[in-house]
C-alpha cells in the first residue's frame, strides 16, 4: 500500500477525512481502496440516521438500508467508468459534502440564523423551481398541464430566488422541474446558465430527455453540477402512448449521450393502475439499471391533478401494498436506488411539502409558492413579494404553509413516542388525506395553479372518491404500519416479491 492509502486509511479510522480532498478521490478510482471510502460515508450518514432515539426501529432500518443502495449505487458507477473525473469531484463537493453530510460553514451558519429568525424552526433542504411551463411535448395526464405556451420564470426572477435560498436558508440542492427545464429561455439566459453561476450548488433536473443530444450532455459534464432524471413510462409501447411516437428511442439516445460525456442520470416513473406492474418488473428494470446503467429511479404514484385529471389512474391500494413489498425488496436485496414518494415514507420521516426541515416548497413559472409539486394551491407569488420589497423568508411562515407542517407534527413529528406516530406509509398531506388536505384549502384560499386545480374544488365526485380512496388504503395499510414497524422488537421480516 502505498503512503497515501496508507495516511487515507489512518484518517478514515480516526473520522478525520475530507471528502473533497484529491486523496479521496484518487483512492475512489482505486477497486481497492474505494470500499473504505463507501464504508466511511454510509457510517457518516448512520450517525445522521440515529439522530432521534424515537423513530421507529424498522424506520431507522429503512432509512440505513437505503442509504447502502445509495453508495452501492454510486459504487458501481464509479466501478462502470460512467463517471467523468470531473463529474466525480463536483459530486462530492457539492452533493456528498454540502447537501448530504450537512454542507459547509457558511450553509451552516445560514441555517443557523434562520432558525434564530423563525423561532427555532430549521429551513427545508430543496425547493423544487418549475422555471417554465413550456414543453416540446404534450404528454397525457400532465401534472403540470405543460404545453407550448411561454410561461416562465424571468431570468432575474430565478436568479434572485436561488441566491436567497443560499443566504437566508442555507440552500445548496435544487430541484428543476417543468415544463422541459431545457427549454427555458429569459433575457438569453438558460438552465444551464443557472446552474453554471452556482458552482457551489448541485441540481436534479427532471427532463423528457428528447433535447439531450451530443453537445448537451457534453455542456453537462463540464459543468458536473447537474443530474438529469429522465421520464419513462415503461417500454417503448408505454412511453410512446403517453409522450408521442418516438419519444421512447430519442430517451434511449439521451442516455447514449450521458453515458459517453461521463454523466450519471437517473429515471423519473409515474406508477399508474395500468403500468405499475410493468415499471417494477424484472424486465424494465434490468433494461434501464443494468443495461442502460442509470444510476437511481424515482418513482411517483400518479397524483390525480393537472391535464385529463382522473380517480381511474390512481394506483388500487392493493396495487400500491404490493408496490411497498416489491420496492423495498428491491432496495434491500439488490441494492436498488429506487424510491417511491409515497411507499418510501418513511425514509423523509412522512410528508415533505410546506418548507418542513428535510423538505422543500415549490415555486412555479409565474412565481406561485405551493407546499408541494402536488398541491396545486398558492398562498403567495413570489413575484409580488419582490415587487412589495420582501425576500424569500416572508413566504416561509405563511398561514397555509404553516397550518400543513402544524398538521405534520400532529401527525408524527411532534409525538414523543414511536407508538403515537401517524403512519408514514400513507404520508402525503392532500392525496392520502384529502379531507384534511382540503380543509386547510377551504380555511386558508390559497389560490388555485390552474383550471384543472381549480375545477378539481368544485367536483363534489372528486371529493368523495378521494376520500373513499384514502378510507381503503387506511384498512390496507395501518395494520402493516402497526405489525410492520411499531411491533419493533417483535419485527417480522418484510416480504419479498
Amino acid at each position: 500500500m502505498s503512503v497515501g492509502m496508507e495516511l487515507l486509511t489512518q484518517r478514515l479510522k480516526e473520522g478525520s477525512i475530507d471528502l473533497t480532498s484529491s486523496l479521496v478521490e484518487r483512492a475512489l478510482w482505486n477497486d481497492g481502496t474505494r470500499r473504505l471510502i463507501m464504508d466511511y460515508l454510509l457510517k457518516r450518514m448512520e450517525t445522521q440516521v440515529n439522530d432521534d432515539p424515537h423513530r421507529p426501529w424498522q424506520v431507522v432500518r429503512d432509512k440505513m438500508d437505503a442509504a447502502r443502495a445509495m453508495t452501492h449505487a454510486i459504487n458501481r458507477a464509479i466501478e462502470r467508468r460512467q463517471i467523468s473525473r470531473h463529474v466525480l469531484r463536483r459530486l462530492l463537493r457539492t452533493l456528498v459534502s454540502e447537501v448530504l453530510l450537512g454542507g459547509g460553514q457558511s450553509a451552516r451558519e445560514a441555517r443557523q440564523r434562520f432558525a434564530q429568525r423563525h423561532d427555532g424552526g430549521y429551513p427545508p433542504v430543496t425547493m423544487v423551481i418549475s422555471p417554465t411551463k413550456t414543453c416540446n411535448l404534450h404528454c397525457k395526464g400532465c401534472y403540470a398541464s405543460s404545453d407550448t405556451s411561454r410561461e416562465y420564470l424571468p431570468w432575474e426572477v430565478m436568479e434572485r430566488i436561488v441566491t436567497e435560498a443560499k443566504q437566508l436558508w442555507g440552500l445548496r440542492f435544487f430541484t428543476i422541474s417543468g415544463g422541459e427545464p431545457l427549454v427555458y429561455r429569459s433575457d438569453g439566459k438558460t438552465l444551464l446558465d443557472l446552474v453554471a453561476q452556482n458552482d457551489d450548488c448541485f441540481f436534479m433536473m427532471y427532463t423528457n430527455g428528447t433535447l439531450i443530444d451530443e453537445k448537451m450532455a457534453q455542456r453537462m459534464a463540464e459543468l458536473g453540477n447537474l443530474i438529469p432524471a429522465i421520464s419513462v413510462e415503461g417500454f417503448e409501447a408505454r412511453t410512446d402512448e403517453r409522450r408521442g411516437k418516438g419519444v421512447f428511442q430519442r430517451i434511449l439516445q439521451a442516455m447514449a449521450n450521458l453515458r459517453q460525456a461521463g454523466v450519471p442520470f437517473g429515471i423519473s416513473l409515474t406508477a399508474t393502475r395500468q403500468n405499475a406492474e410493468e415499471l417494477l418488473s424484472d424486465e424494465f428494470l434490468d433494461f434501464f439499471f443494468e443495461q442502460q446503467q442509470a444510476l437511481f429511479g424515482w418513482l411517483f404514484q400518479y397524483m390525480p391533478i393537472g391535464r385529463g385529471y382522473t380517480l381511474d389512474m390512481l394506483v388500487t391500494p392493493e396495487q400500491r401494498l404490493w408496490m411497498w413489498q416489491r420496492t423495498w425488496y428491491l432496495i434491500r436485496e439488490k441494492k436498488m436506488m429506487l424510491l417511491d414518494f409515497w411507499n418510501c415514507g418513511t425514509l423523509s420521516d412522512g410528508c415533505i411539502a410546506a418548507g418542513r426541515p428535510e423538505g422543500y416548497l415549490y415555486i412555479d413559472w409565474n412565481g406561485k409558492v405551493m407546499p408541494c409539486v402536488f398541491v396545486p394551491y398558492s398562498p403567495a407569488n413570489i413575484m409580488e413579494v419582490y415587487r412589495r420589497g420582501g425576500t424569500l423568508d416572508d413566504i416561509y411562515d405563511l398561514p397555509y404553509f404553516r397550518a400543513i407542517r402544524q398538521w405534520q407534527k400532529d401527525y408524527a413529528h411532534g409525538k414523543g413516542c414511536s407508538c403515537e406516530r401517524g403512519n408514514w406509509l400513507i404520508p402525503c398531506s392532500l392525496r392520502d388525506h384529502y379531507a384534511m388536505g382540503r380543509s386547510l384549502i377551504d380555511r386558508y384560499r390559497p389560490e388555485p395553479e390552474d383550471e384543472a386545480a381549480s375545477a378539481i374544488l368544485q367536483d363534489p365526485e372528486y371529493y368523495r372518491g378521494m376520500v373513499e380512496y384514502n378510507e381503503a388504503l387506511r384498512r390496507v395499510f395501518e395494520p402493516v404500519w402497526r405489525r410492520e414497524y411499531l411491533q419493533a422488537e417483535s419485527h417480522a421480516p418484510v416480504q419479498h416479491v
